[in-house]
């Protein structure tokens, strides 16, 4: 009898696209771009500048083990938000509050599994295409797991909708400032410009991911055992009883809302991120957790037992960010980028503009950060787009499409390893949920590319 296949744990797999990349800096051609500083500092590639290094940088086997160390310190920001986060949540869950708001939640939409799903994934989704929403959704994972559990739907539905919502509205983004203004900037057009295209696509590539995200819902809820998460354990399983939403527990919800808001002002408004909000949501703990009737030492100890859960996402964030590390040290990243996007001047305009496409979606398994992809691939593929007559509007929204949508399911990406780390997702579960979606929305993509070409979008 064959055994069943077992997947290994991500750390192992993560591990894996590590020793991959050290053997890509042994056998593949080491160079770079030259770069110049735009007047704000950043670092663009100068396109055709690509050359061959002169001397080859050899990385030693230990690089697998000290490269860990070098990005958990260069990833310390994100890693501190998420303990942070998971600390705010524990203390918040102890005070009872959010069992109450569940409880309250599901009095009203308990019946009506579709309005969470469609609601949900529209709401994230307009957060990342507005303004850039990503880290910011990490604090909402435990009670999404919860409600959707509590509506007989699963955990993975409720991945779906955050993660879904979040990576969709990255690539049909209209404003975003982390992604698209940043590569209108490098590609020369104004900031936000053509965004009544990219509008129009908000709503058919939402529908396409609360469609994918309902039928997985429904499925499960007539039979559980189509659950994909069968046989994992529920890291933040509703309660059996709901506590009433009164006394202190308003007074701690009431918090939450001002502390929600205050993030808003402070990302539109003052330019915070993760240090800021971490700052913020700690306060929120100390403040919850006496609010709430914790007493100080309660606090502390829910605290640090909330923080204490996520070690490992951390762990995984570092590992995530060692592969891109090691790929810039033994320099072939810009090979793989110049690789990849040489051949896309022999194709025809509808063609070249839906392999830009194909080509973002695979650098971003390299360059996991939407801006920095933007700055290493934009000064190429913005010139390249004016010799093959597409417009430079097109090149962008090939750029947004490979980042956002691959956001979805690349595992490199620190917010989702984030996210799933605290739902208590192991990797290979999202992705036999996640790859179907990444296809239709990547289809849907192309199709757009060409219409836009049609139309000649600028």
């Amino acid at each position: 009898m064959v055994k069943s296949l077992r997947v290994p744990h991500t750390l192992v797999l993560l591990f894996a696209m590590m020793v991959l990349a050290l053997i890509a800096t042994w056998l593949l051609p080491q160079g770079t771009f030259e770069t110049v500083a735009d007047d704000k500092g950043h670092q663009l590639v100068v396109p055709g500048s690509y050359a061959l290094a002169q001397e080859r940088v050899s990385l030693s086997p230990l690089t697998l083990f000290t490269v860990v160390p070098k990005a958990m310190a260069a990833a310390q920001d994100i890693i501190f938000f998420v303990l942070i986060v998971g600390g705010a949540i524990s203390v918040l869950r102890a005070t009872g509050t959010i069992d109450a708001l569940l409880g309250w939640i599901l009095r009203r939409i308990g019946h009506s599994p579709g309005w969470l799903i469609g609601i949900g994934m529209a709401v994230f989704a307009a957060g990342s295409s507005a303004i850039g929403v990503a880290e910011e959704y990490i604090p909402f994972t435990a009670m999404l797991v919860a409600l959707c559990v509590a509506m007989r739907m699963d955990v993975m539905t409720a991945m779906g909708i955050l993660i879904g919502g979040y990576g969709i509205g990255y690539g049909v983004a209209a404003l975003n400032p982390f992604t698209v203004q940043i590569a209108q900037g490098v590609a020369g057009l104004a900031p936000t410009s053509g965004w009544q295209f990219r509008l129009a696509l908000f709503v058919p590539f939402v529908a396409i991911g609360v469609h994918h995200v309902w039928s997985y819902a429904a499925k499960v809820r007539a039979d559980p055992s189509a659950s994909l998460m069968v046989g994992v354990e529920i890291a933040h399983p509703p309660p059996t009883e709901y506590p009433t939403l009164g006394g202190r527990r308003l007074a701690v919800l009431a918090l939450v809302l001002v502390t929600l808001a205050a993030m808003v002002w402070g990302i539109s408004a003052r330019g915070w991120y993760l240090v800021e909000l971490g700052a913020l949501f700690l306060a929120l703990a100390l403040v919850a957790g006496v609010v709430g009737g914790l007493g100080a030492d309660g606090t502390a100890k829910r605290f640090g037992e909330g923080a204490a859960e996520l070690a490992v996402t951390a762990i995984l964030i570092g590992f995530a960010r060692s592969i891109a590390l090691i790929l810039e040290d033994g320099q072939v990243l810009h090979t793989i980028v110049n690789g990849l996007a040489g051949p896309l001047g022999l194709l025809g305009a509808e063609l070249a503009a839906v392999g830009m496409l194909l080509v973002q979606t695979l650098l971003n398994l390299f360059i996991p950060s939407g801006s920095g992809q933007a700055f290493v691939t934009m000064p190429i593929m913005a010139p390249l787009a004016d010799l093959l007559g597409i417009g430079r509007q097109v090149a962008v929204l090939a750029y947004q499409f490979g980042d956002g949508f691959s956001n979805m399911i690349v595992p490199t990406n620190i917010v989702l390893m984030s996210i799933l780390g605290i739902a208590g997702v192991p990797y290979d579960r999202w992705f036999r949920f996640a790859w179907p979606l990444l296809l239709k929305l990547t289809l849907a993509g192309a199709l757009a590319l060409v219409v836009a070409v049609l139309i000649g979008y600028q």
